[in-house]
């Protein structure tokens, strides 16, 4: 039988101290899921949500008999979070769904460790661990770890007819945790179910493609959601524009040790077009942050490699670094990739490596001149001031920034009462 005993994790007091409390008296509760699952796959835990047989009003009762303060968070579908040490343990009772809709269930709860597990969504998302580390599978989970499969619990047209999301998690999880292809079985029920994302908010559905965007290589699920026509259901943008540009930007980001940036990869298989990045994020309700960082992408120009130093630091004023970065860092993946076979794509990439480079390290400088400073010489307030400024400011910029505060004076001087 598998054990986790020996991991450290495993001996954390507080998470012992959980377990101690809910084990005691006639209940019973394992640690569930996903630690259990990166705990054999030899990945981090992050979180120890644990599963009980004991009612949440009975947890929650317990907690303040030792002091532990509970949060009743999802206490309708059985999960109270018990905070100790200031660290959160998400406890849910035994359940299973008497009714779905395809994106909410109505739960009751039980005692059943088997209903339990069958109720998840997939074998290496269902397997528990007791208070001892032993861990328990009661649906195949220990085997599809060993050969990286992911595959649904039982019928995967029900399990996805209960809740729609699970087609993208199905490809989530292939992201970060699956080998060889998809299983079959579960990639056709993805194809027979998809019409059902329609009915899912646009929020959940953009929360789990940024957990997909986010995988250490995403490639391989976005090719198979291309394939069955998921992508384009999610992303139409996707549909001409491809996805070839991930394999190169992921392994610029591993050569560079670039953290895995979920909007730049996004980035990496839409055009730049703003118009329909406006529509993106309005359709996928992303961030306001969310948004504008795509917008400066899109509206950065695209930057030719063998641009001098100076020109480059006037588009990087006027266009600032946020977009023109991505735009590099895009563009240096795409160099990289063809350098293989390529020396003159090898030079470029070093070009392109220069100049994100310098716009790392840019600082922006500051125009010496304000609207007071024109209003002191006698201009009348209104649309003029803002005229002769930016008329101003672009002499200044196109004299790479040299011209001194005095300078620009005389220049307002000559340019007033023209």
């Amino acid at each position: 039988m598998k054990s986790i005993a020996e991991q450290a994790w495993f001996h954390d007091p507080a998470l012992q101290q959980v377990l101690g409390l809910l084990n005691a008296d006639g209940g019973e509760a394992r640690i569930a899921g996903g630690a259990v699952r990166n705990a054999l796959m030899g990945l981090a835990i992050s979180d120890a949500d644990i599963a009980t047989t004991l009612l949440p009003e009975a947890v929650m009762a317990r907690a303040k008999a030792a002091g532990i303060k509970a949060i009743p968070t999802g206490i309708d579908h059985g999960t109270v979070t018990l905070v100790v040490e200031g660290r959160p343990f998400e406890v849910t009772t035994l359940r299973h769904d008497a009714e779905t809709d395809g994106r909410r269930a109505k739960v009751v709860f039980g005692t059943d460790w088997q209903t339990d597990a069958e109720r998840r969504d997939l074998t290496i998302n269902g397997l528990y661990a007791d208070g001892h580390g032993q861990v328990i599978d009661l649906v195949g989970g220990l085997a599809d770890i060993e050969t990286r499969t992911v595959r649904f619990i039982g019928d995967a047209d029900q399990r996805i007819a209960e809740d729609y999301l699970r087609i993208l998690r199905f490809f989530r999880f292939f992201a970060w945790y699956g080998g060889g292809r998809p299983d079959a079985d579960g990639l056709r029920a993805c194809v027979r179910g998809r019409q059902g994302l329609k009915g899912l908010s646009a929020e959940r559905i953009w929360a789990e493609m940024k957990k997909i965007l986010a995988a250490p290589d995403p490639g391989r699920a976005l090719l198979w959601m291309r394939q069955t026509g998921i992508l384009t259901d999610i992303l139409p943008e996707t549909e001409k524009w491809g996805i070839d540009a991930i394999p190169g930007l992921v392994a610029t980001e591993g050569a560079l040790k670039w953290s895995p940036d979920p909007l730049l990869r996004l980035a990496a298989i839409i055009p730049p077009d703003g118009e329909r990045i406006a529509g993106l994020a309005e359709r996928l309700r992303l961030s306001k942050a969310e948004a504008a960082t795509l917008a400066e992408w899109a509206a950065a120009p695209a930057i030719n490699p063998d641009v001098t130093d100076a020109v480059f630091a006037r588009e990087l004023y006027r266009h600032g670094q946020a977009g023109l970065q991505r735009r590099l860092r895009l563009a240096l993946s795409s160099a990289r990739a063809q350098a293989v076979n390529d020396d003159a794509a090898l030079m470029k990439a070093g070009r392109i490596s220069n100049l994100l480079a310098q716009a790392e390290r840019f600082e922006r400088p500051r125009f010496p001149l304000t609207g007071g400073d024109l209003l002191k010489v006698g201009i009348a307030a209104g649309p003029k001031v803002g005229a002769l400024l930016e008329t101003l400011e672009n002499q200044w910029v196109e004299m790479n920034f040299s011209l001194s505060r005095d300078k620009l004076l005389e220049r307002l001087e000559k340019l007033k009462d023209a």
